[in-house]
């Protein structure tokens, strides 16, 4: 039973909501909330009386509108629950905006839904009883001599203190490089890798902001002292924010192309398992292989062309802001995601690999949450084996 004092808070998540400017995480502390309180009819008409009376800024699209009304009026997950006979049809609407909007939460926040078939209990326990963990911070430190350094169990506080360079773990699990000897000059590189499963910040010795992804590797020198300009390398994906420093250029060097700026923001995902390799320019300049890229440009580049396109940077940032996002993206692509953060096995037939899905859920959640939402589309459903997941039709 909800308490008139949650009102205000869950006011504003569905005037938020209505609004389409509601942020990810609020999307799932709604959806968890009503579920609790779906037998709570007062709520239903709070909630009512809120989804009429609030502007919304930005509608859904017809598409959209479309999948949402079908199921809606199919599932009967979400039936309103049982009133008297006789009751006019616009009492009823309350206990329908109710389901609609708890319905809308799942859908529209997670995954738009179509052709609901409830699987077998056997397929939910097996999910449950074989749940995996999401990734976390952890990354191993390679020093120049060799030595190794797992990060994740690293006690906070200084680690090593190389060519002049000390390097240190701070409390909330960032890699902070600081020259103490700015007059040396000789040239070593360290490299951190983090493991499928993994993420971590790394701090450079220029002040530049280095965000990796889970599966890559990073290697630069430990000072910049000696270098005309700033020059790492990496496999992977990671987002950088470059310290300014017009003198000395900040290069970014992958397996097919070389980036440089001057000091911005920007994504480079370069995994050796996908088909491009792309280079996405929040702000400030960069160029790629000698293409001018501009803020909100990306460039996708193939072993046969490079393209600058606009890009879509909700998507291209959903995994540094702790969250998966999927727009009308395909199976294999969405699949080889969750195999990274999660350091699994997936495996799923042919027949599969053209479905597409929409949605995004927190990449904090267990493995289970994550493909029960996309189980509820009707058109999958998987089975866990130890770190092997199968998706089937």
């Amino acid at each position: 039973m909800a308490k008139r004092t949650d009102y205000p808070h869950i006011q504003k998540l569905l005037t938020d909501y209505v609004s389409n400017v509601i942020a990810p995480a609020d999307y799932e502390e709604l959806m968890d909330y009503i579920e609790r309180s779906r037998e709570d009819r007062e709520l239903y008409h709070f909630m009512d009386q809120v989804w009429n009376s609030r502007p919304v800024t930005k509608s859904f699209t017809a598409l959209q509108s479309g999948l949402l009304y079908k199921n809606i009026i199919n599932d009967p997950r979400f039936s309103a629950p049982p009133v008297q006979k006789n009751i006019p049809f616009y009492k009823n609407r309350y206990y329908i905006a109710a389901a609609a909007l708890l319905f809308i939460c799942l859908s529209a926040g997670l995954l738009f839904f179509n052709n609901y078939t409830p699987k077998p209990q056997t397929q939910r326990d097996n999910l449950v009883q074989n749940n995996i963990a999401p990734g976390s911070n952890k990354a191993t430190l390679t020093l120049e001599d060799g030595s190794k350094i797992i990060l994740t169990d690293a006690i906070n506080g200084r680690l090593a203190n190389q060519a002049g360079v000390n390097i240190s773990k701070t409390a909330d699990g960032q890699l902070v490089y600081k020259i103490s000897d700015q007059e040396n000059k000789k040239l070593s590189y360290n490299s951190i890798e983090t493991p499928r499963g993994g993420q971590y910040q790394v701090n450079l010795p220029d002040g530049t902001r280095i965000w990796m992804n889970s599966a890559s590797v990073l290697k630069f020198p430990t000072s910049f002292a000696a270098q005309a300009s700033r020059r790492v390398e990496l496999s992977g994906e990671a987002y950088f924010e470059v310290a300014h420093d017009p003198k000395h250029p900040f290069r970014v060097k992958t397996a097919h192309q070389e980036v440089e700026v001057l000091g911005t923001h920007f994504n480079i995902n370069s995994y050796a398992d996908e088909a491009s390799t792309r280079t996405t320019l929040l702000q400030g300049r960069v160029k790629v292989n000698s293409t001018l890229l501009k803020p909100g440009q990306e460039s996708v580049l193939t072993p046969n062309s490079i393209l600058v396109k606009p890009a879509d940077i909700e998507t291209t940032m959903a995994w540094k802001n702790g969250y998966f996002l999927f727009k009308n993206e395909d199976l294999p692509g969405i699949m080889r995601k969750i195999s990274r953060w999660y350091d699994v096995e997936i495996v799923y037939p042919e027949s599969l690999a053209d479905k597409h899905f929409e949605g995004s859920i927190s990449r904090f959640k267990n493995v289970a949450e994550v493909l029960r939402k996309f189980e509820l589309t009707g058109n999958i459903h998987f089975k866990i084996e130890g770190r092997r997941i199968t998706a089937m039709p």
